[in-house]
């Protein structure tokens, strides 16, 4: 062996030639063309196989005729290693016949020895070319793993992996559907793929329009798809919820590829409409509980009024009966009978207050004077300014209505009076012709974003409550150190949505 370094294209040549000059005469011509060799010569088959099983080599140039071995029997030993290495016969006279012989037999050129300047084209030629079956056959070895390996990634996800084509004249078709499709959809990827109507048969009727339109939008503004809907299984009444995401991209011919997949969302669909329903349970059950918690507040507040109410101010009647027939001489009589009627009074301020809390009276002229009456008794309370703007004088809105934004402005004023350190409040009341719009502004210290989901803030929840069960909405801004505004919007038709069209409109 030898070796001649050098910073030309370095190449390994296997010779295989009985006469050394040759050996070395070949060896000079592949230097001068402009080659690094690594080379071995040999003379035997036992060499050669022995020489081909322990080192790698680019090319073979074998001479035809030798006397203990043929040019013929060096290409089978190559052939049965099954290498794909390029084979190159020289020989010093060799006929057409031969040759075509060599060639047949898996040769890849010959070379004459009194031409070898043809040496050196046809090496570069072989070696290119077989670079390239080289990197062809890695590329097909590398397809196969990747399509064997994309084959069982699809067949173990949970779900069915899919190709669907729009052709410019509105036809479809499914080029690839995994094998899991008979399982997700009740039919075989054969049916889906033959007929692309299968699968539109399969939507439910009802959530077939929308598939279409999610389609139309993702094709029209090349976005994903992403959508979801029922499917009904061929032959059964059985119902499952489905979900497709997929990528599309243009193919040609203004023909558009969608490559994604489609996913059981049964389970947690269900799961999600049983949420929404135990939800609009609980906001039904919450309202009821409003209802029936403002009803027993009238109630409780009518019997304090009247019958409390009557029967203190019959004692104090009666009390000034009998001071006014005391000996004027009795004087801790007279002390006593004043004390008594000093506790009468107050209880009955107390009677007042407690009947006013359960349910001011003032409600009953509506809502602007209860908001005003509010506004009014907290700056008398607390000492901090209180203005009321309103659009209207006279707004007229269900009592159920008038009742849910004034417990809203009660316990905004609750909360002002507890935790803002304010020294003015602005309060607007605006309707509008389908909502009504409470905005309450204080100058406090602000309220921070993390004090409104925080646990115990029961007060804020109730407010978000009572708007939420009347389709409204509360809206509340804290700026530290500047103040907090509460916005409340509900819809003045709110009362007419029943809880049964709640719950319709929480499914579907």
């Amino acid at each position: 062996m030898d070796s001649v370094p050098s910073a030309a294209r370095p190449v390994r040549v296997l010779i295989v030639e009985d006469s050394e000059d040759d050996a070395l005469l070949l060896v000079w011509e592949l230097k001068r063309g402009g080659y690094s060799l690594r080379y071995r010569a040999v003379d035997t088959r036992s060499d050669m196989e022995d020489a081909l099983r322990s080192e790698c080599w680019d090319i073979v140039i074998s001479d035809y005729s030798m006397p203990d071995f043929s040019g013929l029997e060096a290409l089978a030993v190559l052939r049965a290693q099954a290498l794909d290495v390029p084979f190159i016969i020289v020989s010093g006279n060799i006929g057409e016949d031969v040759a075509v012989e060599a060639m047949k037999a898996g040769a890849h050129d010959y070379v004459m020895k009194k031409n070898l300047s043809r040496l050196i084209p046809a090496l570069d030629r072989e070696l290119r070319e077989a670079d390239v079956r080289r990197a062809r056959v890695r590329a097909e070895r590398e397809l196969r793993e990747n399509e064997a390996r994309f084959r069982a990634i699809a067949s173990n996800i949970p779900g069915t992996v899919y190709q669907f084509m729009l052709r410019a004249d509105g036809g479809a078709s499914f080029p690839y559907v995994s094998a899991d499709c008979a399982r997700l959809l009740g039919v075989g990827p054969e049916a889906l793929q033959t007929d692309s109507s299968v699968f539109r048969e399969l939507l439910h009727q009802a959530d077939r329009d929308s598939y279409e339109r999610a389609l139309q939008r993702s094709a029209e503004n090349l976005t994903d798809l992403n959508w979801e809907g029922r499917i009904q299984l061929p032959g059964s009444s059985e119902i499952k919820w489905i979900n497709l995401r997929s990528s599309p991209r243009p193919v040609g011919d203004g023909a558009l590829l969608w490559e994604g997949v489609i996913w059981n969302i049964t389970q947690s669909k269900l799961a999600e409409i049983e949420i929404r329903r135990s939800r609009q349970q609980l906001q039904e059950l919450s309202d009821h509980v409003q209802r029936v918690k403002e009803d027993e507040r009238a109630r409780i507040a009518r019997e304090i009024h009247d019958d409390i109410g009557g029967n203190l101010t019959a004692i104090k009647i009666d009390l000034l009966w009998l001071t006014n027939r005391l000996p004027a001489e009795s004087k801790a009589l007279h002390e006593k009978a004043g004390a008594i009627e000093r506790l009468v009074d107050r209880t009955m301020e107390t009677t007042q207050r407690i009947s006013r809390d359960l349910r001011p009276g003032i409600l009953d002229l509506g809502l602007i004077a209860a908001i005003e009456w509010q506004a009014e008794e907290f700056q008398r309370r607390m000492g901090i300014p209180c203005e009321v703007a309103t659009s209207d004088d006279d707004l007229s809105l269900d009592q159920g209505l008038c009742i849910a934004i004034f417990r809203i402005f009660q316990e905004t004023l609750t909360n002002i009076s507890k935790y803002a350190q304010a020294t003015r409040v602005d309060v607007s009341l605006v309707a509008g012709e389908d909502v009504v719009v409470l905005e309450v502004f204080d100058n406090g210290r602000g309220i921070a974003p993390d004090q409104l989901s925080k646990p115990g803030s029961f007060g804020i929840r109730g407010m978000q409550e009572r708007a939420r069960s009347l389709r409204g909405d509360v809206e509340i801004e804290g700026v530290p150190g500047v103040g907090t505004r509460i916005k409340v919007e509900i819809p003045l038709d709110a009362d007419a949505v029943t809880p049964a069209a709640l719950t319709q409109k929480a499914l579907f």
